[in-house]
Formats: C-alpha cells, sequence, structure tokens
C-alpha cells in the first residue's frame, strides 16, 4: 500500500509530496509526517491488504482536537490529506520506469488516480505538485519525481567538499565546478553527481543554465576566480547566487562593481557573504549555514 501526502496546509507535520510504502507483511518505508496519525493510517494500511481487492481513498486529517470529525491525534495544527493506494499488479511497468528514470537521474510526472499509476519521462507539470478533487471517486495527484533543484557548486574546495556532503540529501542535484583537475579535494568529492574540469570560471556564462530551480554557490579559492565566476553569472536570471568569503573580502567586490556600474538591482541578489551569520568557521560549519540559507531561500523565506 502506497500512502500518499497529496495536500497540506499550515503547520501539518507531512507535508504534500512525503510517502512511505506499507506491505503485508509488515515493512515500511518512508514518512507520511509520524506520530499517532501516521500510526493509526499504518493499521488501516495493513487492514486494507487483508481484503481481497483493496481500493484506494482519501484522508483527510485535522491536527487540531477540537475539529469535529477527522481529527489526526495531534495538536500541531494544519491539515493533510493522504492517499491510500494499493499498488496493483497492472503498475508494475511504471514504477519500473520511475526506478530507470531515478536511476539514470532524469526526471518525470508522476500521476496518481482512481485508474491507477502512471509515469512519464520529461513531462513538465508546471509545478512540482498538483491535486484536485471533485469527489470521492474523482480525484487527481500529479507530482514531478527526480531532482526539482540544480546545485552549482563553483570550486572544488574543502568547503566544497563538506557542502556537497551535506546538501546530497536534500533534493538538490549536485554540478561541481573546478579548474584544476587535480585538486585532491575535488578528486575526492563523492557527493556530486556531476563533476565539471573547465579550463576558465568565464565558462559559467554558457554551463550554468537559467531557472527558478537553479541554484549557485561561488567558493572558489581566491578573489580572483571568484571575481570571474561571479561576472559569468550576474546576468543569469537564478534562483540563488552566493559567494563565500570575509566581509573585508566582500565589501571590496561590491565597491568595485558599483564603481563600474554594475546595476543595484543585480548586487542585491547576490548573497555575499553567502551563509547565515552563524560564526561559522570549519568547512563542515561553514556548509551549514549556507545549507540553511538555500533551504530557507527554497521554502520561500
Amino acid at each position: 500500500m502506497l500512502l500518499y501526502v497529496v495536500q497540506s496546509t499550515g503547520s501539518s507535520p507531512g507535508r504534500q509530496g512525503f510517502r512511505m510504502i506499507v506491505n503485508a507483511a509488515g515493512a515500511m518505508q518512508g514518512s507520511i509526517g509520524g506520530g499517532i496519525m501516521e500510526h493509526k493510517l499504518v493499521q488501516l494500511a495493513h487492514e486494507r491488504l487483508a481484503q481481497p481487492a483493496p481500493q484506494s481513498s482519501l484522508h483527510r486529517q485535522i491536527h487540531n482536537k477540537t475539529a469535529s470529525k477527522d481529527q489526526s491525534g495531534m495538536i500541531c495544527s494544519g491539515e493533510q490529506t493522504i492517499l491510500l493506494y494499493p499498488v496493483r499488479p497492472a503498475d508494475e511497468a511504471a514504477v519500473q520506469r520511475i526506478i530507470n528514470a531515478l536511476e539514470l537521474e532524469q526526471a518525470g510526472g508522476l500521476t496518481l488516480s482512481p485508474a491507477g499509476l502512471a509515469f512519464e519521462l520529461d513531462q513538465d507539470l508546471g509545478q512540482d505538485y498538483i491535486f484536485s478533487q471533485a469527489s470521492e471517486e474523482d480525484w487527481l495527484y500529479q507530482e514531478k519525481l527526480g531532482y526539482k533543484n540544480q546545485l552549482h557548486i563553483i570550486g572544488g574546495g574543502h568547503c566544497a567538499l563538506a557542502l556537497s556532503r551535506l546538501m546530497r540529501p536534500l533534493d538538490f542535484h549536485i554540478r561541481l565546478y573546478e579548474d584544476r583537475p587535480e585538486l585532491n579535494t575535488f578528486l575526492a568529492n563523492n557527493y556530486a553527481h556531476k563533476k565539471a574540469v573547465v579550463d576558465s570560471y568565464s565558462d559559467l556564462a554558457t554551463l550554468v543554465p537559467e531557472g527558478e530551480n537553479q541554484y549557485v554557490v561561488v567558493m572558489t579559492f581566491g578573489y580572483r576566480t571568484d571575481d570571474v565566476a561571479l561576472r559569468a553569472l550576474l546576468n543569469k536570471n537564478l534562483k540563488f547566487l552566493g559567494v563565500l568569503g570575509s566581509q573585508k573580502k566582500i565589501e571590496k567586490m561590491l565597491s568595485d562593481y558599483r564603481t563600474e556600474g554594475i546595476s543595484p538591482e543585480q548586487l542585491e541578489r547576490l548573497h555575499a557573504p553567502v551563509g547565515l551569520p552563524i560564526k561559522s568557521q570549519t568547512p563542515e560549519e561553514i556548509a551549514i549555514s549556507i545549507a540553511a540559507q538555500l533551504i530557507a531561500v527554497k521554502n520561500g523565506l
């Protein structure tokens, strides 16, 4: 049984897109938010799996004990709607296409409906999640599967290694760029999905695509190469552009750019220095400060 959060509002512990799988033997993987709500829906899934022909169903859960119905048993506020979907033999081909696409780091569109489960490679849904419901028997859930966000790390040093390690499980496809192919930390970075050696960081003007899911962090080995990278990227429409450096270095860089006539609008979009101000010192602490800022921007904060 597939348990899927198809809709969520407020402070719901299970966000849209959370899912888990439960089988008749009791094994499970994933989460729809935890707590007593998850426990009782897992129990319901087990009961359904014991039936000869289990059907799919939607379950509204309100996280407020004053609600007149659909109480989840939790008090964190918010709501979520969970789909219980019995995976059928007819779904096997679509499931295998999903597995193949994810292994090849390809994206596509998942569709769940009373008619079944479907997957279309490279399907552009226009947004990450879509849910509509006309009745208990008439509903549609669609989701973009695959990496929703691209993180481009410019420079392959110690901080890049730590940031790659931290961001790997966070639904970012990581691309690492370095102009020193023999750099030990670049060679040791097995967390980036793709690594590219560039002749010059000016090549980033063509290598890094634009878009609302494109995040870039510049952290090369010095001021000059940071400057080359930023000049290649400042005109791009990116969700996030940040540069690592001391406050003194950043002040000089921004002062030079203002003197050259680079527009205030371009500079205001630059996160400089990148990362939340937590007085981080080690590469691991720096990576945490940057990761937190990336997540905040991704989540609209």
